[in-house]
């Protein structure tokens, strides 16, 4: 599989590299003109829940688009709410458990103790935001700050408001919330949902608090062939592995039934590729067969001209620590046309890209299949893709399809527009060594973001050829390190380009600005390095894919290239880009080893690569910069709040339009779609 998502954790722009999903990496680092919470009269900064910013996502391209499109979106946008709760189960088996008790006692909250509802809700806040209680950076516990007393006055104080607990056959109140209260308030039980980096003795699997496995060993799958990777839930049942299959007959066949149900609907207002495109993801849904998923694939990446599309399934494989089990997300959109000019232009020249890289020749793709580029104005992100989301995804992950088939590349424009407005500048002065180069970042920062999102995305991920033994399947052989290292390998190809006169010639960028824009991307990529230390807040180690790739291409070009120097002033540490020239020879090098590690599927060297660079830090400088984004309040990352559809419908049945509102509200959006409002 291939890596598919550059992800964003923090509120700015950061380096806009590794992809998101997953996706799932991180902006920080390369806006344009943002220290405003409010642009064009509107709203964009709606609270802060600790170190998180929740803005609003406006969707301005929704009131231009023709009432069939309005309405597919609508049958589209039922569909991604519709499977909402599979990725909240995927997460953590107490989920929905959990979050139905926080939410019942949050509307039933009349005559709990303020202090006591007050912290009920903040850890709310963060549970919807992170889909559980596992921050979605560090993979690590946060738990409720009161005590257990505190919080079992509080739902008995709900229960006698009308609130309805979910509760096992003969079980109490009291009984519930004993048998749940380690996943609310033990740091220590099931402390990591993501454990890639297991201590000495340790199952990276049996360690890994997620709900993609029960009782299964990395040791039991030594042996054994999945016939459904990507779509299972594997448990060991009287001492056999079992694969719990998603589809509709099988495991989340409730919620997937109603998923099917809404594409159904949607397929009148398709235009004919996307109608065939959604019936093959119907029918996957129903079999969950692999050659069915492989058809779904060829029919997605064939609509290319479809203004309107969606991202639904069971699609990145982040969160998994073997990096097999795909996670369930829904996106719907449609095409940023104005914006879709520049990020085409890269994918029309792929082959131009291709023919250039610095690596092997024989790595170099003879042929690079089509690649559809847009930029696109998300409606709703669902699931493993929001509230917290990537600004850019290429897929199908399906090595074999891409390479006969081709892929599509996105660039998620308007949610790249709500980060830039609804995040502090300030932060260019703390972490810039100089004001030349606060003032490169204020003024070129958000072009060259953009830039590098668009070639990690196009040409990055569709890049490279791979030896026959891997047999298309690069993941296998690389297993747990192969996400970091895709999404570096796209991050090394996007930092290469960025310097070369094609853009130039492209019309991407302007001649005379070029070598500023470069500089620019340079050093706020270097700044990333340490500046992403503020979303770790414990341990000395990091566990997100697209933060070990990014330190680990800064760190290695550190220790194997004069480009970059550490400097001390005031007390304060910085990241100091000094060479482009050198920077980019050093990024040329190393991109030539991570293509060669991908191609020959050679683990060994990628552990070592991430093991060396990529993984530790130290945690003395990160309590320094988690000081310093203080001071100017930086979030470590940021939540959207989504724009909300409402059909109008005639007398007679018929939908007359599509109504869309912004909520500007965090909790009432959250328990809507839970049904509680």
């Amino acid at each position: 599989m291939c890596c598919s998502r550059l992800l964003v954790a923090g509120c700015l722009i950061v380096g806009l590299v590794g992809c998101a999903a997953g996706s799932n990496g991180s902006l920080d680092d390369t806006t344009s003109e943002s220290d405003i919470s409010q642009g064009e009269d509107r709203q964009y900064l709606l609270e802060r829940v600790d170190d998180v910013a929740v803005a609003q996502l406006y969707a301005d391209g929704f009131e231009v688009l023709q009432l069939r499109e309005k309405i597919l979106i609508w049958h589209l946008y039922q569909a991604a709410l519709a499977g909402r709760d599979i990725f909240y189960d995927q997460r953590y088996a107490h989920n929905l458990e959990m979050r139905d008790v926080l939410e019942e006692i949050l509307t039933h909250a009349d005559g709990i103790v303020s202090e006591t509802l007050n912290e009920i809700l903040r850890y709310t806040k963060l549970f919807w935001i992170n889909t559980g209680p596992f921050n979605n950076l560090t993979a690590r516990k946060f738990v409720l700050d009161v005590t257990p007393d505190e919080f079992s006055i509080a739902a008995h104080s709900a229960a006698e408001e009308g609130a309805i607990f979910q509760l096992r056959s003969g079980e109490t109140l009291d009984q519930l919330l004993t048998r749940l209260e380690p996943m609310f308030f033990d740091q220590t039980f099931e402390p990591i949902v993501t454990n890639k980096t297991p201590g000495d003795g340790e199952d990276l699997v049996l360690s890994s608090a997620n709900n993609l496995y029960d009782g299964v060993s990395l040791l039991d799958l030594e042996d054994f062939e999945e016939r459904y990777p990507l779509n299972s839930r594997l448990v060991k049942r009287e001492g056999r592995l079992v694969e719990e299959v998603y589809r509709v007959d099988g495991l989340y066949g409730e919620q997937l039934a109603n998923v099917v149900e809404h594409l159904e609907s949607a397929i009148p207002y398709a235009t004919e590729p996307m109608a065939v495109a959604l019936g093959a993801l119907i029918q996957w849904y129903r079999t969950g067969e692999g050659d069915d998923r492989r058809t779904y694939d060829i029919a997605w990446v064939a609509d290319q001209n479809s203004t309107v599309d969606t991202i639904n399934g069971f699609t990145e494989v982040y969160m998994d620590a073997r990096g097999v089990k795909g996670s369930w997300e829904a996106l719907v959109f449609s095409v940023n046309s104005e914006k879709t000019a520049a990020i085409q232009k890269l994918a029309d020249n792929a082959q131009w890209f291709e023919d250039r890289m610095p690596w092997d020749p024989k790595y170099r793709k003879p042929g690079v299949r089509g690649i559809t580029a847009n930029a696109i104005d998300v409606v709703i992100e669902v699931g493993d893709s929001g509230p917290l989301t990537p600004i850019g995804i290429n897929l199908p992950n399906d090595q074999s399809v891409r390479e006969e088939y081709g892929s599509k590349s996105v660039s998620l424009s308007n949610v790249v527009e709500a980060y830039d407005r609804s995040g502090p500048g300030a932060y260019r002065q703390e972490f810039a060594w100089d004001e030349e180069e606060a003032f490169r970042s204020e003024q070129w920062g958000g072009l060259a973001g953009e830039l590098n999102t668009n070639m990690h995305e196009v040409i990055g991920h569709a890049s490279g050829q791979l030896e026959e033994h891997l047999e298309g399947n690069p993941q296998a052989f690389l297993r747990e390190q192969y996400s970091a290292l895709e999404e570096g390998r796209a991050d090394l190809i996007a930092l290469y380009f960025i310097a070369d006169p094609m853009l130039v010639e492209l019309g991407l960028v302007p001649v005379e600005s070029h070598t500023e824009i470069v500089r620019t991307q340079y050093e706020s990529y270097t700044r990333n390095a340490i500046l992403q230390l503020r979303r770790v807040r414990e341990g000395t180690q990091l566990e997100q894919d697209h933060m070990r790739n990014r330190q680990m291409i800064v760190h290695w070009l550190m220790q194997n290239t004069d480009a970059i120097e550490v400097r001390v002033r005031d007390g304060k540490t910085f990241y100091v880009m000094t060479d482009p020239e050198t920077f980019r020879e050093g990024v040329g090098e190393l991109l030539g080893e991570v293509q060669r590690i991908k191609s020959q599927g050679d683990y060994e060297a990628a552990k070592v690569l991430f093991e060396t660079y990529g993984i530790h830090f130290d945690p003395n400088l990160r309590d320094q910069v988690v000081e310093r984004v203080g001071l100017v309040d930086l979030p470590s990352y940021t939540a959207f709040v989504m724009p909300k559809l409402e059909p109008l419908v005639a007398e007679d049945g018929e939908i007359v339009d599509i109504e869309i509102s912004y909520p500007m509200d965090l909790t009432q959006q959250m328990l809507e779609y839970s049904g509680k409002r």
